[in-house]
């Protein structure tokens, strides 16, 4: 059983900052992109930044400048360091990885449970 668990969501003021990490855990034989994405109420989930294993990175425009998206392939974590919030920025906030559980395997998506960030004006 693959797992990936948020933290680090919470409450801010506009212009403060938050960082999110995630952490995958379980049977894991590698691990290519991982990500960031968002989902405000009424809306459709979105990209806000990925990373891949070598540390290539893309970012949502809306975010790019403000986030940086960062990971630690030996502890099988992905952060998100968000800056410069703005009440627009309010969402829950989804990490994702694409791994292989076996050499065998093929890639398969895995999502964690979301964190909730709330950026008040």
């Amino acid at each position: 059983q693959v797992q990936l668990v948020e933290s680090g969501g919470g409450l801010v003021q506009a212009g403060g900052s938050l960082r999110l990490s995630c952490a995958a855990s379980g049977i894991i034989f590698t691990i290519n992109v991982m990500g960031w994405y968002r989902q405000a109420p009424g809306n459709e989930r979105e990209l806000v930044a990925t990373i891949t294993s070598d540390g290539s990175t893309n970012y949502a425009g809306s975010v790019k400048g403000r986030f940086t998206i960062s990971r630690d392939n030996a502890k099988k974590m992905v952060y998100l360091e968000m800056n410069s919030l703005k009440p627009e920025d309010t969402a829950v906030y989804y990490c994702n990885a694409d791994l292989r559980r076996v050499v065998a395997d093929k890639l398969n998506r895995y999502w964690g449970q979301g964190t909730q960030v709330t950026v008040s004006s």
